[in-house]
């Protein structure tokens, strides 16, 4: 079974500052270790809000060859929020159908999702997704849309992703 190495990228100033506990970033890599049956490296960053800082993080993550690179945080209309800014900058290719997925599903709990900016897309040969910043919020996303992540690995040249089915089922088209 194929190793999978994970980014996982906070962007928030005070979280990076130390002001409190990063729980965005833990509630990623605890999903992951849920979903996925294969061993797991991780790549932890928790970093400022800062759109080159972000876009540096990302493409070094994926120069470290990430099968996947997931972010939380900085994905609202505030001034600071600039991770959707960030990633679309770095991808070679964008995804707009994770963000609609995305916000769909958490406009069934919020209202206010409608305000999320979320995407994701290819960069070298990682799949780059941004999640929101709260716990809840980034499980119901993920539900959402890893059935779907595997096979894009699948088609970009990463790891053979393995799901756990009790937990999540992934989706790979049927060959003919």
């Amino acid at each position: 079974m194929d190793k999978i190495k994970i980014g996982v990228v906070t962007t928030s100033d005070r979280a990076s500052a130390g002001i409190y506990e990063d729980i965005s970033g833990v509630a990623i890599m605890d999903t992951m270790r849920e979903y996925l049956q294969n061993k797991c490296e991780y790549e932890y960053r928790c970093i400022a809000d800062e759109q080159p800082l972000i876009e540096e993080t990302l493409r070094e993550l994926a120069t470290m060859e990430c099968d996947i690179i997931v972010t939380t945080g900085g994905t609202g209309p505030a001034p600071r929020d600039v991770t959707t800014e960030a990633t679309e900058a770095v991808c070679d290719k964008l995804l707009p159908g994770f963000g609609e997925q995305m916000r769909a599903v958490s406009l069934e709990f919020v209202p206010t999702a409608i305000l999320s900016r979320q995407t994701a897309g290819i960069c070298q040969k990682s799949l780059i997704i941004n999640l929101p910043g709260k716990p809840k919020s980034i499980r119901e996303c993920l539900d959402a849309v890893f059935p779907a992540v595997p096979y894009c690995i699948d088609l970009i040249g990463g790891g053979y992703m393995q799901t756990d089915e009790s937990v999540i089922k992934a989706f790979r088209p049927k060959a003919k």
